[in-house]
């Protein structure tokens, strides 16, 4: 029996998949991260270009900054970051030149660890990039097979990619990505020996979303079979659309015999730590899910699913959640089954909402689906439905895109700001919006503190600081008084507690 590892995957994944990205800003993962770095995990899953965008967009938090305190606090554990490749928070491509000072700045702010995934499954693609993350410095390379199911996916086309794979002498470990939670454990028996028998001796690790229940089957398959390390998450951020509970995990695997060295009392440090948060915040917990096989039909992704509904939420149209859901199904058929992986459940479920509330579908086309029908994200898996195919085509707009650059440049993005502008900054002005990066910057501060047990009273106080009127509150009860009174003509504010 094996000696399994852990990577934790609670402040990327586990926070796209139950909190839409959103959940987590850098006071918050601060607070829990040298508990972290005493679980003993193998690696621990922390951001990726979207998630970098989300710290500046919604939290106002520089993502470079927050890598930056991750590693000192976690200096013996790898943080990991998941790329597709030739593109860095945008959706268009960028040239090697770009994505090589990516990649350079990434590991020296303490990115220790590259998930590498082409949505195409393109290896030339794959190999390429991992040779420019090793010439940059001296991270690891993880190249990920996205699991997925149709005609041209079988056994023998993961195993010919991860021959690919083993050939190059960039990469130094694999895993099985499920983002989906597609996988089944008669799946599993066949698909890991046949990968594995490729990778010749690399070491192979497994990540099953808990989407349709049969995650936990599938690690204590993969464990059995020689899976290297399996990918988890604790509390609110495990189950649901997320990934198995750490825990339970554990449990499970000594059942079968295998061996999982972390320190537990850490690891249920930081289980109570994010439970605590997450009922301070109201943020929703991860629940086990039962078998439900029309995610084999659309395949979309937990996180996808998660933030699509949220978005519905925001233009006061989620009462056709189902329907765009089952649209997805329709436009992903009609657009060659791409792979429900970034970028392509977001092409897809735009086009699929656009198909909705429209009058007629296909009357709204976005620019990112086009330029999927032009191969801009590279060849689709089957071909364009011939019908959808010849509308796009003939839209004014595609002309347009058909005469804009292939990639992103370094040299001609470069010219578009001051030469003394840091790098870092440089990245993100070239593919954020100007006010979302300046008011970044303007909100730059040392990193406060955080606990869970007194964000409701901050929240409080920081409502009724916006509410000049409010010039006496009380609030009484077992244990516990607040009192806040204004001072003089409303000029000052006391306030005292009692516990």
């Amino acid at each position: 029996m094996a000696d399994i590892k852990l990577v934790d995957v609670c402040i990327r994944d586990g926070n796209q998949s139950i909190w839409s990205m959103t959940g987590l800003g850098t006071h918050q993962i601060m607070q829990i991260a040298p508990v972290m770095e005493r679980v003993g995990f193998k690696a621990i899953d922390f951001t990726s270009s979207t998630h970098m965008a989300v710290a500046v967009r919604y939290h106002r938090d520089d993502p470079w900054q927050r890598i930056r305190l991750m590693h000192a606090a976690c200096p013996s554990t790898p943080l990991q970051f998941i790329s597709t490749g030739f593109r860095f928070i945008s959706w268009e491509t960028a040239d090697a030149e770009f994505m090589r000072l990516v990649y350079r700045k990434l590991m020296q702010h303490g990115i220790g660890r590259f998930v590498l995934l082409d949505p195409m499954h393109d290896m030339d693609a794959l190999l390429a990039v991992a040779k420019i993350v090793k010439e940059e410095g001296d991270a690891q390379n993880m190249a990920a097979l996205t699991y997925t199911i149709s005609d041209v996916h079988d056994d023998a086309f993961y195993a010919a990619c991860a021959a690919r794979i083993a050939s190059s002498p960039h990469f130094d470990c694999v895993y099985l990505k499920d983002p989906s939670g597609l996988l089944t454990p008669d799946r599993a028996r066949t698909l890991i020996p046949a990968v594995q028998k490729e990778l010749k001796g690399l070491p192979l690790e497994l990540h099953s979303h808990c989407t349709i229940g049969l995650s936990q089957f599938n690690y204590m398959v993969g464990a059995d079979l020689g899976i290297d390390a399996l990918h988890v998450a604790v509390g609110p951020l495990a189950n649901g659309s997320s990934l198995p509970p750490a825990i339970q995990t554990i449990a499970n695997l000594r059942e079968h015999g295998h061996s999982v060295d972390v320190d537990e009392q850490a690891l249920a440090r930081m289980t109570q730590y994010f439970t605590d948060l997450a009922t301070a915040e109201g943020l929703p917990f991860g629940q086990p899910q039962q078998y439900d096989a029309s995610f084999l039909r659309h395949q979309l992704a937990g996180g996808v699913m998660t933030t699509t509904r949220r978005q519905l939420a925001e233009l006061n149209q989620e009462h056709k959640f189902a329907a765009v859901i089952e649209e997805v199904e329709r436009v992903r058929a009609e657009l060659g089954s791409p792979i429900m992986v970034t970028p392509f459940p977001q092409v897809v479920c735009t086009q699929a909402f656009f198909n909705v509330i429209d009058a007629e579908r296909y009357a709204t086309v976005p620019d990112q689906v086009i330029r999927y029908v032009l191969g801009r994200f590279g060849r689709p898996t089957a071909s364009v439905d011939p019908n959808v195919l010849d509308r796009i085509l003939s839209m004014p707009r595609t002309k347009e895109i058909q005469t804009e650059p292939l990639t992103m440049t370094l040299k001609d993005t470069r010219k578009k700001f001051p030469a003394s502008m840091s790098d870092e900054e440089f990245l993100l002005r070239a593919v954020m919006p100007a006010d979302q990066v300046d008011a970044m910057i303007a909100n730059r501060q040392p990193v406060r503190s955080y606990n869970p047990e007194v964000a409701p009273v901050l929240k409080l106080l920081r409502e009724l600081k916006q509410r000049p009127a409010v010039s006496h509150f009380v609030v009484d009860k077992p244990d516990f008084r607040l009192e806040l009174k204004s001072v003089g003509c409303g000029e000052a504010r006391t306030a005292s507690v009692e516990k």
